[in-house]
């Protein structure tokens, strides 16, 4: 839907990637855009995400606004010197005068039973590069309103959806059914209030806090829930305005714990709010080892509110 009303909105955007045209899109997100909007908009590319990723960068470069889709975020690191090294850098190497107005989307974080090259959390690798904005949404509000903001950005923006997030069912909001809705880059969300502590996740980990906070609940814990949305910028204002009424702060996300979203928050704590915890925080992350191809295995290696609840 936000793909589709940009490209009516917008006659620039075009769409690159692997099987986006004809086959509608390996998750069918891109689903009847090349029968509306045509082949010179929806560009059906060969299995060369170097290739598409590099000629979205130079059409982005040209006057348009690619939108360049990744079969899955794990395959973008075939692409990741034009990430990293083109669209990040093109507007600081340039002294300003130079915009790469593009979107780089695609699944993200662990799916299940494909492995360990299919099961990365990419928010992390991307969230620490200067020059790209990142997102993650999680419901249908928030990957509508994202996408049609990193679309009329005029920075690169990187948006992880989530593959297991497209089997869930959301219902989208009478004000995000507007043409015109969008989200701001860098504003988080309090999806639940509370009083006792702070859990501060995105993607499909907040669904897995929101079980967590009604379980905590009838344990007598009250738990404010935060959708941070934007990986980069993070909006720090609302964490320390929640920790400065709940006094303690957990971070859950399924990447690995090292260097991870959480770690960077932690470092955030310590700056900006030392004086008003009284524990020290805590880190929920998906186990620091390659993800396993055994269904038992893979389970003990994925985040879930069980655990969130364990950690609260």
């Amino acid at each position: 839907m936000a793909i589709d009303e940009e490209m009516e909105r917008d006659s620039d955007v075009v769409l690159f990637g692997e099987e986006v045209g004809q086959y509608q899109g390996a998750y069918k997100v891109t689903k009847g855009l090349l029968e509306k909007h045509g082949e010179n908009r929806v560009i059906d590319t060969p299995i060369t995400e170097a290739g598409f990723a590099g000629l979205g960068v130079g059409a982005a470069l040209s006057g348009t606004r690619p939108i360049v889709e990744f079969m899955t975020m794990n395959f973008s690191l075939q692409a990741i010197d034009h990430v990293v090294n083109s669209a990040a850098k093109i507007l600081y190497m340039t002294g300003g005068t130079v915009k790469c107005p593009m979107v780089f989307r695609g699944p993200n974080g662990p799916p299940r039973g494909v492995g360990a090259q299919h099961s990365q959390c990419f928010a992390a690798w991307y969230g620490s590069v200067p020059g790209l904005k990142v997102v993650a949404p999680w419901d249908c509000n928030d990957a509508k309103g994202l996408l049609k903001a990193a679309i009329r950005d005029d920075n690169p923006v990187v948006v992880l959806e989530n593959e297991i997030l497209y089997n869930t069912s959301f219902e989208l909001s009478v004000e995000a059914q507007s043409k015109d809705y969008v989200i701001p880059i860098g504003k988080a969300k309090v999806e639940r209030e509370g009083s006792d502590i702070t859990i501060v996740t995105f993607q499909r980990m907040v669904g897995e806090s929101l079980k967590a906070a009604e379980q905590l609940e009838k344990e007598g814990i009250s738990a404010e829930v935060i959708n941070l949305r934007s990986i980069r910028p993070l909006d720090v204002d609302t964490i320390v305005e929640s920790v400065q009424k709940t006094n303690r702060l957990m971070t859950v996300e399924e990447g690995w714990p090292h260097f991870g979203v959480g770690a960077e928050i932690c470092g955030l704590a310590m700056e900006y709010m030392f004086d008003y915890l009284d524990a020290p925080v805590e880190r929920i992350t998906g186990a620091d080892v390659p993800m396993p191809y055994s269904k038992p295995l893979e389970a003990l290696a994925m985040v879930d509110s069980s655990h969130i609840v364990n950690g609260a």
